[in-house]
């Protein structure tokens, strides 16, 4: 059975001064854009079953304000795990989702989220948003990827991209 990954990197965060990077919070772009990433999943028929969601505060809150715009939003695990994660730890993440989950969307930072996507990418399609995708994965950012095996054997190049969406609100 075929499986959704939606790789999501957090809306556009504030800069506050003597705010610790993990706490840094959303600007009102941020909390615009994130809404627009929820209604975007929910006409898409892309809303995930399962979220896991980096313990920041700006990734936390990209997806409490995307999950307010879906009509049956999945309780998010929060990570330590996806905060500073590397792409090889970003990818064992992923590979621990449950058998059960058909639809997922991991919420992260860059340069994490936008090096799985490139790596996982089996570069099959032709989706006009795969060059922006990898010259900088902006914020708010989504890739969606079609996943032909199980979640514990993804591997580099198994999953093919169908779509790359930038969302501003």
């Amino acid at each position: 059975m075929s499986r959704t990954l939606l790789l999501l990197r957090h809306a556009k965060s504030a800069w506050p001064d003597d705010v610790p990077d993990h706490e840094r919070p959303l600007t009102g772009r941020g909390r615009r854009d994130a809404e627009q990433v929820g209604r975007w999943l929910q006409d898409s028929k892309l809303a995930p079953e399962f979220a896991l969601v980096s313990s920041a505060q700006r990734t936390r809150e990209t997806y409490e304000r995307l999950a307010a715009q879906l009509d049956a939003p999945p309780r998010p695990q929060v990570t330590d795990a996806a905060y500073a994660a590397g792409v090889g730890d970003l990818l064992d993440l992923v590979r621990g989702f449950s058998i059960d989950v058909h639809r997922a969307i991991l919420i992260g930072h860059n340069p994490g989220i936008g090096t799985l996507a490139t790596l996982l990418d089996d570069e099959s399609s032709d989706v006009s948003g795969r060059s922006e995708m990898r010259m900088g994965y902006s914020t708010a950012a989504c890739a969606v990827f079609d996943v032909a095996t199980e979640w514990a054997e993804l591997n580099p190049g198994d999953a093919r991209l169908t779509d790359f969406v930038v969302s501003r609100g």
